[in-house]
């Protein structure tokens, strides 16, 4: 299974076994995971393959595609916004974005955008799966497009598409790309190896991904769910690996490392400050992770409660034992997540894919080993 190494005092001691029993017992090749307490890294291991030949170790630089992991560091930049009085979540996405009031998506909020209510969960008419690799032109196809299900009547999971959204109604008051202003304001000052748009220098320390073996159990099949995840186009496609990790997918293609997430969940978790600068007050959490909706989702085979823009943890208590934790999952098995009632934080992140859609058992184990050791 390779060399683990890192961080993990004997304090957390489970949390090594459990690492160690995803190797052994449950097939991983390469992972980290690293829990911060108080803002404060206190595990950080690693251990496997960045490859799929065994060949180079999974060390402290291997960067690994987050995918709807990515989601979180997306909320909280619209959270930023909102904290800094510039955007409200009560306000209609058409004040700053006129354009999405098409089709009767007027009075849509960005709160409702945020917490997956405005029935845009992926387009059900035939495109070009390329089309995602144009920033403009999907944005103006969800703009121009009616709702799946009637707005605000349920949420129904937006896999890629909130990216566009929540990205669009950050350029719209801001000015910049979520990605360019993520890594302006936040990565580079305080050294987060976390990038949403990831620069062709940074490619080589890119994991090697190995795919699921089995399906996903995406439950009852609807319309929503079809135009989500079922369709030809919908995810990105026809342009290759590298033009993927370049370009700026908020909802999907964020590259990071565990500590990284760690670190910026951490700030979440405590007064909103990391390395010595707030990124956003402790009012500004509170309502970004405070719920919107909770119920059956619609395209997702769970009952969830959703901030904006983020999962929150109850009732599935995928993020430990904390009801009112709150994080995000990507597919294949990554997450990271926010505990403001413990101070704790958590990041994983891997390179072989498990089918689970969220609540991935290799996290979930690391998770509870890490609580059951505080």
């Amino acid at each position: 299974m390779g060399e683990i190494t890192g961080l993990c005092p004997d304090r957390f001691a489970r949390v090594r076994e459990a690492f160690e029993a995803n190797f052994a017992d449950h097939g991983e090749l390469g992972a980290r995971f690293s829990f911060a307490v108080d803002g404060e890294i206190v595990v950080d291991l690693m251990g496997g393959f960045a490859d799929r030949k065994r060949e180079v170790a999974f060390g402290p630089d291997t960067l690994t595609a987050l995918f709807s992991t990515t989601k979180a560091v997306a909320a909280l930049m619209v959270a930023r916004l909102v904290d800094e009085g510039r955007l409200a979540y009560d306000q209609p996405v058409a004040d700053v974005w006129p354009e999405f009031a098409q089709a009767g998506k007027g009075e849509v909020t960005v709160e409702q955008a945020l917490s997956h209510q405005a029935g845009l969960s992926g387009f059900p008419d035939e495109t070009d799966p390329a089309l995602w690799f144009d920033w403009d032109a999907t944005c103006a196809k969800l703009a121009a497009m009616a709702p799946l299900f009637p707005i605000g009547s349920a949420s129904g999971y937006h896999p890629v598409t909130y990216g566009y959204i929540a990205g669009e109604i950050f350029r719209r008051v801001d000015g910049r790309t979520m990605g360019t202003a993520l890594r302006e304001d936040i990565c580079a000052p305080l050294g987060l190896d976390l990038w949403i748009g990831l620069p062709d220098s940074e490619h080589g320390r890119v994991a090697d991904l190995m795919r699921p073996t089995a399906l996903p159990k995406f439950g009852e099949i609807n319309a929503a769910v079809t135009a989500a995840f079922l369709k030809p186009w919908s995810s990105p496609g026809g342009r290759g690996a590298a033009e993927w990790r370049r370009v700026e997918i908020p909802s999907a293609n964020g590259h990071a490392t565990a500590q990284a997430l760690a670190r910026l969940m951490g700030a979440l978790a405590t007064d909103g400050t990391l390395g010595g600068r707030s990124i956003i007050t402790p009012a500004g959490i509170k309502a970004a992770s405070a719920q919107r909706i909770v119920g059956q989702d619609l395209v997702l085979p769970y009952v969830i409660s959703w901030g904006a823009g983020f999962m929150r943890n109850t009732p599935n208590m995928f993020y430990g034992p904390t009801p009112d934790a709150f994080g995000h999952s990507g597919w294949g098995g990554s997450c990271a997540f926010a505990d403001p009632a413990r101070g704790v934080s958590g990041a994983y992140v891997m390179n072989k894919q498990g089918s689970a859609l969220i609540g991935d058992p290799r996290a979930v184990r690391l998770i509870e080993a890490a609580y059951a050791s505080l």
